[in-house]
């Protein structure tokens, strides 16, 4: 039966004004797929210069600039080898300046992406701790492990890497083990040693005075593990989960560690001394993928403006309006009163919505992460409706991806939503010049290019994307009311409202059937304006402009219809 929820999640409360991170869409670039500028097939920080009118067009106020740091590229930049300087495969640091700059320029604001756990196994700090030079020797988490009866050392503990095996390596140099949560090419940093904090807020500190305007911290959930080195972490019986894989067990001892938040409350300090400087809001967002909404939330207080949520992500095309507002309500009925939401659906590690839902519910998502109440985050290509790409083996680049094999490799490769994006109808579509990108191109790029999308007479997802964005700067999405209305198996719908202004119902179908709605028996008024639609109705009833009666609205999977109230 349908239901009707009646929390209202938002004040009315006069609040202060918004910060630019409250009121901005955030663009993720991934640089080595946005725009090839130099003819080598990859993505760089000239080509990002380029392109930067495409966020405009989108109405994006906030670039997120994914890794560009000097790297032996094992992990495609989050494997630092140097984290105050530019890869050369991206530019200079010159070429940085010059769009930093010219992200400023256009009024707009850059975050990037801050490594801390671990960096390169190259980087300087573990060459020299590998050896044993004093100063270094306890930058990173060594251990000399356990001897066995027969003179072999192993490993101190059962933990385990994100990719499964041992997250413990042996350096005969060293005669010792060291921690590596991820690759073995990237050993964790040991955030127990005071130097290892001073030289990565040191690092914070450069990137401020270069003039950045905020960072993503990755992986942040990692960056403490237990002292006690003994410790075994207990197996979690998950089903599906085999022996050797991360998600075998419960990592109580290597994530979410306490002293993790008061390193991050430490950077919260370095970014409020550069706010009181100049008046400028330096904005910090975490990145930890959580096992519990409260782990989640009490990254709210540490801190960082907010921690990225992911429930949107994880939708599929099993979930109706009853799952999506599961989701949405796990997060705004847990949230810490005062704080701030928001919304992520999709980026560089996930697979794209059009693959995950269904290219008929791109419109819908978008309509969700720009229109609920809070900060959106929308990862390059996703509002183009773009789907993943097949990836052979032979062009597989991800490592995770490589490590399964021929066999499994597609199970795990982060290589499909990383395709380089579409800019037009010529070569590589408009990405490179070069003969080979560094990942194939999306096979149906004449459709879902940026340039034909833009120039299409109908309804394209580029166009919704750019109308749900000029609608999201409307005082009633900013800062006004949020309430789920009618929710069922089908029907996902909200309000949105602030006083003196004009009120908004959505109504969304996730379902698979066609479903009818009558809001007038939910106490709405009997008529409303359609101020937008999906774009996909064979009549012209619910044509942006019309008033239409509230009583019996019908929409097939995918559609959905904003309609706005004068009070």
């Amino acid at each position: 039966m349908p239901r009707l929820l009646i929390v209202t999640f938002l004040s009315k409360t006069p609040e202060p004004p918004l910060e630019w991170w409250q009121t901005s869409v955030i663009y993720q670039v991934y640089p080595r797929s946005f725009q090839d500028s130099n003819g080598d097939g990859v993505g760089d920080l000239q080509g990002i210069r380029s392109r930067l009118d495409h966020l405009e067009y989108i109405n994006a106020r906030a670039l997120w600039l994914s890794p560009m740091y000097e790297s032996p590229m094992r992990d495609f930049g989050y494997d630092p080898s140097n984290i105050t300087n530019i890869d050369p495969i991206f530019g200079t640091m010159e070429d940085f300046d010059e769009l930093l700059a010219d992200v400023h320029s256009r009024g707009m604001k850059m975050i990037l992406d801050f490594i801390p756990n671990h960096t390169s196994d190259l980087h300087k700090w573990f060459q020299a701790s590998k050896a044993g030079v004093e100063e270094y020797k306890d930058y990173y988490v060594w251990t000399d492990g356990n001897l066995t009866a027969n003179g072999t050392r192993v490993p101190p503990n059962n933990w385990k890497s994100f990719f499964g095996d041992s997250a413990w390596e042996w350096v005969e140099e060293r005669q010792q083990f060291y921690l590596h949560q991820f690759l073995k090419e990237q050993p964790d940093l040991n955030y127990r040693n005071p130097k290892v904090v001073e030289e990565m807020t040191n690092a914070l500190r450069f990137w401020l005075e270069r003039g950045v305007d905020g960072f993503r911290i990755d992986a942040v959930l990692t960056m403490f593990e237990s002292a006690d080195l003994s410790l075994n972490e207990p197996l979690n019986n998950r089903p599906g989960a085999e022996l050797w894989q991360y998600e075998s067990l419960e990592h109580i001892y290597t994530s979410h560690q306490p002293e993790t938040y008061e390193v991050i409350a430490k950077w919260r300090h370095l970014a409020d001394e550069y706010y009181q400087k100049d008046g400028n809001y330096r904005f910090l967002v975490t990145e930890a993928y959580c096992e519990t909404i409260q782990q989640a939330m009490y990254y709210y207080h540490t801190g960082a403006d907010m921690p990225f949520n992911f429930d949107l992500v994880f939708l599929n095309r099993t979930c109706g309006g009853d799952c999506v507002d599961r989701a949405i309500s796990n997060w705004m009925t847990n949230m810490p009163i005062g704080k701030w939401p928001n919304w992520v659906i999709g980026n560089h590690d996930n697979k794209r919505i059009a693959t995950k839902m269904g290219t008929e519910f791109v419109n819908a998502m978008n309509t969700l992460l720009l229109l609920l109440p809070g900060t959106p985050t929308t990862y390059n290509g996703e509002e183009l409706g773009l789907t993943n790409i097949e990836v052979s083996y032979e062009d597989t680049q991800d490592p995770f991806g490589k490590r399964f094999g021929p066999e499994r490799y597609h199970e795990v490769s982060r290589d499909p939503p990383r395709s380089p994006m579409l800019w037009d109808s010529t070569h590589s579509s408009g990405f490179s010049n070069a003969t080979k990108t560094w990942l194939p191109v999306h096979p149906d790029y004449e459709i879902f290019n940026a340039e034909a999308q833009r120039k299409a007479e109908g309804v394209t997802p580029l166009k919704m994307y750019r109308d749900l964005s000029l609608l999201r700067q409307e005082a009633t999405f900013q800062r006004g009311t949020f309430k789920p209305l009618l929710v069922d198996e089908n029907i996902y719908s909200f309000v949105r409202e602030l006083e003196g202004e004009s009120l908004y119902y959505v109504i969304l179908n996730f379902g698979s059937t066609e479903a009818q709605v009558d809001l007038a028996e939910q106490g709405l008024p009997e008529n409303g304006l359609v101020k937008l639609n999906s774009g996909d109705f064979h009549h012209s009833d619910y044509n942006v402009g019309k008033e239409i009666k509230l009583n019996k609205i019908s929409l097939n999977p995918g559609q959905f219809l904003v309609i706005k109230y004068d009070v």
